[in-house]
């Protein structure tokens, strides 16, 4: 993204109030083109097929394969099962990411599932998936990381039981603090916490993965015997177990957001899928083999953390490094998460999906602080009541929906849009096949074991027609009269300015 994402669009917002409210910036403002576009080719570098890779292998591969291996095996109660799940969840995301792959090379854009949303269904259902995306599942991504990375920093702490829960979310909101800030204060900062906390991950991942590989040439099989007896399979439990299988696997999707920036998409986007998302389930079935290489069902499933339970029987006396690069590796994620989402809140405050402050930028720091502190404060939300598992089984199933509308507007694309190029064009059962997938993960949970988790979920979902029937369609004004104020405080509290006006 270069200067022309910081052009206004025609029509937008020409009032001076928020020229008025920084006049005493005037210095800083000269400066501002230059610094927001310092800001964005932070991410705009181009992306070529290697680095592809690594993009997919490194966002996806984080806390969930320390914290989803124990949910699986508890819904379906054996380990044969539970290492098909594993396998599954990689071939769904897989097939997944193949049909984002065509509409990623048809609709050459940035933002994701957003614009082939708009493209085949029109703005309504694309102001849903902006809506539902900043309130409900990236911050709770981002908690459920943060949880994750307090089970495992308050673990040995406590051998033999459980943590408090005031603990773990002590910790987690602290972790959310302290990465907001971080992302705030500076994104080379940010960029270059990244890099460390994602070598620190491959590292962990080839402990576990080579430990596993050794016990099981010296013949620890035993676990493996009879593995799908005693299984517990019905549509619920196998629903529940892809939704936490396929949580370890979030961020298949991602390169999408990127189109924009990504070397030779109509090859390298797809090469990159069908290489990466293969290696992480690989890498994602190995490791959990290694656990059964040393823990019956029973134990995996009393650990309150199973990487730490690895490392005390495998590395002892060394041990403490599994719950040390774990955690790096959940940091790693958290900051990973909170280093994208918070473009992503501040694009949508650009645009006016979300308050205008969220789009203004740190005249000394360089970074979009109002969106960042924005995220991080709803993501502490979200920890206060949940937990690991609720907090999975609600952001996939707000996920899903949208996973789903968004392959059937492959779909339907291909009837209605026949006039646009595809540089790939996959078989059309695949994308039949990940939306019916789609239908039963969303629905099942729901017939077989309706919470009301998943009616507030709903609900909240469909409150973005009111927001958007407002302040979108109808343009309300009155807000913008009782935020005017508040904006202004903020600016001179933040030091943050409105990206700079570009005339064409």
């Amino acid at each position: 993204m270069g200067e022309d994402s910081l052009k206004r669009r025609k029509g937008g917002d020409k009032g001076g109030e928020d020229r008025q409210s920084i006049q005493s910036h005037e210095p800083q403002r000269m400066n501002l083109q230059k610094q927001a576009n310092f800001f964005f080719s932070l991410f705009g570098l181009y992306v070529g097929l290697v680095s592809g890779i690594c993009m997919i292998v490194g966002t996806i591969i984080g806390s969930g394969i320390f914290v989803s291996p124990k949910s699986v095996l508890a819904n379906v109660e054996a380990v044969g099962p539970c290492l098909t799940v594993w396998a599954a969840c990689g071939v769904l995301a897989t097939l997944g990411a193949l049909c984002f792959a065509e509409l990623g090379t048809m609709i050459t854009k940035s933002g994701g599932e957003y614009p082939y949303l708009m493209e085949a269904f029109g703005p309504i259902p694309a102001f849903l998936f902006s809506w539902t995306s900043l309130l409900v599942t990236k911050p709770s991504s981002f908690a459920i990381i943060c949880l994750s990375f307090a089970e495992y920093a308050s673990a040995p702490f406590y051998p033999g039981c459980d943590p408090p829960q005031v603990v773990i979310k002590c910790l987690a909101a602290a972790a959310i603090v302290v990465i907001t800030i971080v992302n705030s204060l500076s994104v080379k900062l940010g960029s270059y916490l990244q890099n460390f906390l994602t070598a620190a991950k491959m590292i962990i991942v080839a402990i576990i993965i080579v430990s596993g590989i050794v016990l099981l040439a010296k013949g620890r099989t035993e676990n493996f015997k009879d593995s799908f007896k005693d299984s517990k399979i019905s549509v619920s439990s196998i629903s529940l177990a892809f939704y936490n299988g396929l949580w370890a696997y979030d961020g298949w999707n991602q390169l999408n957001y990127i189109t924009e920036e990504l070397k030779n998409p109509y090859r390298n986007l797809p090469l990159s899928i069908i290489i990466g998302i293969p290696l992480v389930t690989v890498c994602y079935v190995l490791i959990n083999i290694s656990y059964f290489t040393v823990m019956t069902s029973t134990e995996l499933l009393q650990s309150q953390a199973v990487a730490v339970t690895f490392g005390d029987r495998v590395l002892y006396p060394a041990s403490w490094i599994v719950p040390l690069f774990v955690v790096f590796s959940t940091l790693g994620s958290a900051n990973g998460t909170c280093f994208t989402a918070g473009r992503l809140v501040y694009v949508a405050g650009r645009e006016g999906h979300m308050l205008k402050v969220l789009s203004y930028i740190s005249v000394k720091r360089l970074t979009p602080a109002p969106a960042l502190i924005f995220y991080g404060a709803i993501a502490i939300i979200y920890i206060i009541p949940g937990d690991i598992d609720s907090l999975i089984n609600y952001f996939s199933f707000a996920v899903w929906i949208f996973y789903g509308l968004t392959v059937l507007a492959l779909i339907v694309m291909r009837f209605t849009r026949k006039e646009l190029a595809r540089p790939i064009r996959i078989p059309i059962i695949i994308p039949v096949i990940v939306t019916l997938v789609s239908i039963l993960l969303v629905l099942a949970p729901i017939i077989s074991a309706p919470e009301l988790a998943y009616l507030y979920c709903t609900l909240f979902i469909l409150s973005g027609l009111i927001a958007y029937a407002l302040f979108v369609h109808l343009k309300f004004k009155w807000p913008q009269k009782i935020l005017k104020p508040i904006t202004m405080h903020l600016q001179m509290l933040l030091e943050v300015v409105p990206e700079e006006e570009v005339t064409e």
